[in-house]
């Protein structure tokens, strides 16, 4: 009896790590699948803009690098609470930790000393990145009252976008009934696309509904 209780002792302790070891395996391939935006942009994005704007190589197709989200709370200087709600909503919307934004400079006229915080802020990368944009595309924006698109003149001229949302309700994230106060958010996008052009067309192909533009139809009368 002792020495078939020592074997299944010993088979017990081999099959527990081959077990664990699958798990772990597991977790890290589901881990390391891209983001369903990823893969669109390596199969569909790539080979359009390659198209469009003559590419000679892969290398020169502009790519989204980052998504960077800052949530103002000036009233902050009053009710420090109001921080800490915009801070809690930032991080259930992206699930990352935020960072805290503090005045470079005081301005008696608004109340505001120095290094006060009067804000917060995250930068996504990524995996994260591609599947923020994924449900800020498919499920926040569908959700904006009487939306008809965003617009398109919000580029800085070096290939970003930054885009204002108005309510954090619109993510799915963010419980209504707990909501104490509506705060509005920059979500700005960062490609290393060289003009503008090439950043609308690299986030059109990625999804974001831009109202469609008017296309200027040239005139057929000639000057007498």
């Amino acid at each position: 009896m002792a020495k078939e209780k020592a074997e299944r002792k010993t088979k017990g302790e081999q099959s527990a790590p081959d077990a664990k070891g699958k798990k772990a395996v597991a977790g890290a391939q589901e881990k390391g699948v891209p983001a369903r935006l990823a893969l669109r942009y390596k199969s569909d994005v790539i080979p359009a803009l390659s198209k469009k704007f003559q590419y000679t190589s892969v290398m020169q197709v502009p790519k989204l690098e980052k998504i960077s989200i800052n949530i103002g709370v000036g009233d902050a200087t009053q009710d420090p609470k109001l921080l800490d709600a915009a801070v809690h909503d930032l991080e259930a919307i992206t699930g990352q930790k935020v960072a805290i934004t503090k005045a470079k400079k005081a301005i008696s006229n608004f109340k505001l000393r120095e290094n006060l915080p009067i804000g917060c802020r995250v930068t996504l990368r990524r995996a994260k990145m591609y599947e923020f944009l994924d449900r800020f595309i498919s499920v926040a924006l569908p959700r904006v009252r009487d939306f008809r698109g965003v617009s398109d003149k919000s580029f800085d001229g070096h290939g970003n976008y930054t885009l204002g949302v108005k309510e954090q309700i619109i993510f799915p994230e963010i419980d209504v009934d707990k909501v104490t106060r509506i705060t509005g958010m920059d979500v700005t996008f960062v490609t290393t696309a060289k003009t503008d052009l090439e950043a609308y067309e690299l986030l059109k192909e990625l999804g974001i509904p831009f109202v469609k533009r008017e296309e200027v139809v040239p005139s057929t009368k000639q000057n007498q």
